[in-house]
């Protein structure tokens, strides 16, 4: 969102706008890599809530110190310190919600835990248009340390607690879902599944500016727009897919859905030129509903493994579909200079897209799935 103006406020070039802000975004994919690890492993260890808490103190102090960084590379650093942050949150909540709520409702709380976050970032554009890029650090990491004090009373997980108590169980252990072969593939599939949303945000959002000049728009389109439009529009699909995956009572069919719709929009995208910037946000905001199956997404990871690695899962899944950003662009990036933006954006969509219908087609359908169960690690 603030991207173009702190750059140039720190005084980088125009001509290294592109390339510097792919080096920000990977700085901060990468931190929520290696964060979702680290928060995912001690939330089956010392429980889902020591998570919330400690993951929202330190993006929140990353943010407001991120105001202060006095050039592109303290900029990329404090991203990754961020990124760690950032990377716990998410998993954590979700985890949470679908252990305390009933097995037949537990789709539209997580649903409504996505859905509700997600407007972040609209407000985040919002304060990014009307201040100063600094004040939107400040605003952004001060909300955090409110959300903390918010959720001092939280409760932590009964599943959990009866794990803990029992002692018997090997918990948290993240290198094991590399050694079994069956829980290996299951625990690809549900990152791969998610890959599109993040190409979408990733690449044809985050470099909306760039993308509308090659589709011939007159105007100006800016980023902070792009990407108000795609999560409003995001919003409402996450909320839509958990409603629809708890009517059709399935979550694979509510992700089958929205890929495709992804796909036609993708293929609309990089083929069909647009005249002005409100036909771009219109586009942003579809893009965004395609993507809006992130709270579906989320909780298939959920669902498909035991509680004694639920949460190392829930959480190192969507960062690993966020760290997917950095192949990703990194691939955007090099295609760009061997052909026209919009047809390297094809490529790599395709190609995302072509990965995720096929994990979606051998992951199991989780939406009766009773989840107080260990995994035999």
């Amino acid at each position: 969102i603030v991207r173009v103006p702190s750059l140039r406020a720190l005084g980088v070039p125009e001509s290294e706008m592109l390339s510097t802000g792919l080096r920000l975004l990977n700085f901060q994919m990468a931190g929520m890599l290696l964060g979702g690890i680290i928060w995912g492993v001690l939330g089956d260890k010392r429980g889902r809530k020591s998570v919330l808490f400690g993951s929202i103190l330190l993006y929140s102090l990353a943010n407001i110190a991120n105001a202060f960084g006095p050039n592109a590379e303290a900029y990329a650093w404090l991203r990754f310190i961020a990124g760690i942050g950032l990377a716990g949150e998410l998993g954590a909540a979700v985890t949470l919600v679908a252990e305390v709520m009933p097995q037949k409702t537990r789709g539209y709380g997580t649903a409504i835990v996505a859905s509700v976050g997600i407007l972040g970032a609209v407000l985040a554009a919002l304060i990014g248009d009307a201040f100063d890029w600094k004040v939107a650090y400040i605003v952004g990491g001060v909300m955090g340390l409110g959300l903390l004090v918010l959720r001092a009373g939280l409760l932590e997980s009964k599943m959990f607690h009866s794990m803990a108590e029992s002692g018997q169980v090997a918990r948290g252990q993240f290198l094991r879902l590399f050694t079994n072969q069956e829980i290996f593939w299951r625990y690809l599939c549900c990152i791969l599944i998610g890959v599109p949303i993040w190409f979408v945000i990733g690449v044809l959002v985050t470099f909306g500016p760039e993308f509308s000049k090659e589709m011939g728009v007159i105007g100006v389109v800016t980023g902070s727009k792009s990407i108000m439009w795609t999560y409003a529009g995001s919003s409402f699909g996450d909320l839509f897919s958990g409603l629809v995956s708890q009517w059709i009572g399935s979550r694979k069919k509510t992700v089958l859905a929205f890929l495709l719709l992804t796909l036609a929009l993708v293929l609309f995208y990089t083929n069909v030129p647009l005249q002005d910037p409100s036909s771009f946000y219109a586009l942003c905001v579809l893009l965004g509903i395609s993507a809006g199956y992130w709270s579906t997404f989320v909780t298939i990871g959920a669902e498909q493994f035991g509680t004694n690695i639920r949460a190392t899962v829930a959480t190192t899944v969507p960062n690993f579909v966020r760290g997917s950003v950095v192949p990703v662009t990194l691939t955007f990036g090099y295609l760009r200079h061997q052909m026209p933006m919009l047809q390297a954006a094809l490529v790599v969509g395709l190609g995302c897209l072509a990965l995720a219908f096929v994990a979606l087609y051998f992951l199991r359908e989780t939406f009766h799935k009773d989840l107080n169960y260990f995994e035999v690690l």
